[in-house]
């Protein structure tokens, strides 16, 4: 069924062009002068979760935690005033429960009221940088994995617009953790695979659109067949982002720290997803020269029709 909406979106691609390619320098920039705040599941180290009946002091704290040693603590509050959040990169000399004692006891000596210990997580440097390798090569995978479908699938000024805008969305989002300096962990990298899989598949609906327009189509220009396709699939990709972000958003206002940055990086991920597949993957086909002939099937040579 045709859809009503004439909204020319293609109109404004020179202005998306723009504005993609100016968050993914900031992001490429970022990557090369901040890097990634990567979490204690790739760097290794201690984390430490502490709950205190008053607000905590967080800079009496850290003065504390600097004259025994430890400089590189990095301390926040976690949910509230209360509760501290203080990751701590790999100690070397002690073992983990005599380290554990010596943070509480240093923390607790810098506050009014002693407070409790309620979570201690521990990554060895070994892990942390395995799961950093095996995590670039999940990426990896990933990305090989979706390049072949849709050059099988799709005709090749289409296959790199759908590649373009899988690498646009998922540079940007981590692009955003880098601006930020928010903490990429594992829960981060799950993200990201999960946002490869929803954006290709984005991107795939709208292509499916256009081919079927051509083939349906007679007169118009390609310009105004991608258009087309474009809002009769936006009642469909409205539903679908609009229904994942709000439970997104849920989560990551009410999941808790464990799951915050999966969610996070998702919110991001599905905008730019939905954003990529009208002005990133659409348009780029354009530009490459996709015409009328490279959609329509292949005609049946008559010839063998007449063979004995």
């Amino acid at each position: 069924m045709t859809s009503a909406r004439q909204i020319d979106f293609l109109s404004k691609r020179k202005m998306a062009f723009f504005f993609s390619g100016t968050l993914f320098l900031i992001s490429i920039i970022s990557f090369i002068t901040k890097g990634m705040d990567f979490g204690i599941d790739f760097t290794g180290g201690s984390v430490y979760e502490m709950h205190y009946n008053q607000s905590v002091d967080l800079n009496t704290m850290r003065e504390a935690l600097e004259k025994q040693g430890f400089g590189d603590a990095n301390i926040q509050h976690f949910g509230s005033s209360q509760d501290v959040l203080l990751r701590l990169k790999p100690v070397e000399n002690i073992n983990q429960k005599q380290l554990t004692e010596q943070i509480l006891s240093t923390a607790n000596s810098s506050q009014p009221q002693a407070g409790e210990m309620r979570r201690v997580e521990f990554v060895g440097p070994q892990v942390g940088e395995d799961l950093v390798n095996d995590g670039g090569l999940a990426l990896l995978l990933s990305f090989l994995a979706v390049m072949a479908y849709v050059s099988v699938r799709f005709e090749w000024k289409l296959s790199v617009g759908a590649i373009a805008a899988l690498f646009h969305d998922t540079i940007i989002t981590m692009g955003f953790f880098s601006v930020f300096g928010w903490e990429f962990d594992m829960t981060v990298l799950s993200a990201i695979l999960a946002l490869v899989g929803y954006s290709i598949n984005d991107t795939i609906v709208v292509y499916d659109r256009i081919r079927e327009t051509v083939r349906s189509s007679r007169r118009e220009s390609m310009h105004d067949i991608t258009n087309r396709a474009l809002n009769d699939t936006l009642s469909r990709t409205i539903l679908t982002s609009l229904t994942v972000f709000l439970t997104l958003l849920a989560l990551a206002f009410l999941g808790g720290k464990t799951i915050h940055g999966f969610a996070i990086a998702m919110l991001i991920g599905v905008v730019k997803g939905t954003y990529s597949s009208i002005y990133i993957a659409s348009s780029l086909a354009l530009s490459f020269g996709l015409s009328r002939e490279d959609l329509m099937p292949a005609e049946k040579d008559s010839t063998i029709d007449e063979l004995p």
